[in-house]
């Protein structure tokens, strides 16, 4: 993918991320893009395609696995009808944790693109690099820092709000 087309993409994970924190979920965005390749020319066989959008659910959802590109990745084997996601790219606002890169690893995804490194559970470059373990059956592209600033400043202020929030609750009974 190009440049423009990564910032395209995150823009559209961006979204994601701002539905998330609409819903009181931590604002991640995941965008799944498919673009087929002929496997003996790796020539493009059909433009790139957005297959699968989502966000954090883990609060709506009561659920530890409900993270944005965990979700994403599992519409887009439906949307293509197969666990193999050979020829997609998952664009996500934060850098994937150890569970969402060994999906990754296992679907057989192209590429990850993601927003913000995470340097508290960072799997593909910060903590770990599940992408280039040489002891995997599968290694995958990795693109960071794509809309870097835009991704980091949204979970900021979502969690510099709530620290606000639960400030003004412990204010008001304190009052009380």
């Amino acid at each position: 993918m190009t440049e423009e087309q990564d910032i395209a993409y995150m823009q559209l994970a961006l979204e994601q991320a701002q539905l998330a924190a609409a819903a009181g979920e931590v604002p991640i965005g995941a965008v799944v893009v498919y673009e087929p390749h002929d496997a003996a020319t790796r020539k493009a066989l059909a433009e790139p395609r957005v297959i699968a959008k989502a966000h954090n659910r883990r609060e709506t959802d009561k659920d530890p696995a409900a993270h944005a590109e965990f979700l994403a990745m599992e519409a887009a084997a439906r949307e293509l009808d197969a666990w193999r996601l050979t020829g997609c790219t998952v664009y996500v606002t934060l850098e994937p944790c150890l569970m969402c890169a060994g999906l990754m690893q296992q679907a057989r995804v192209d590429c990850c693109v993601y927003g913000a490194a995470d340097p508290k559970a960072g799997a593909l470059g910060t903590l770990y690099s599940i992408n280039e373990d040489e002891r995997l059956n599968h290694s995958f592209e990795v693109k960071a820092g794509v809309l870097e600033e835009e991704c980091a400043q949204l979970l900021r202020d979502f969690f510099a709000a709530r620290r606000q929030k639960g400030a003004s609750a412990n204010t008001a009974n304190e009052e009380a």
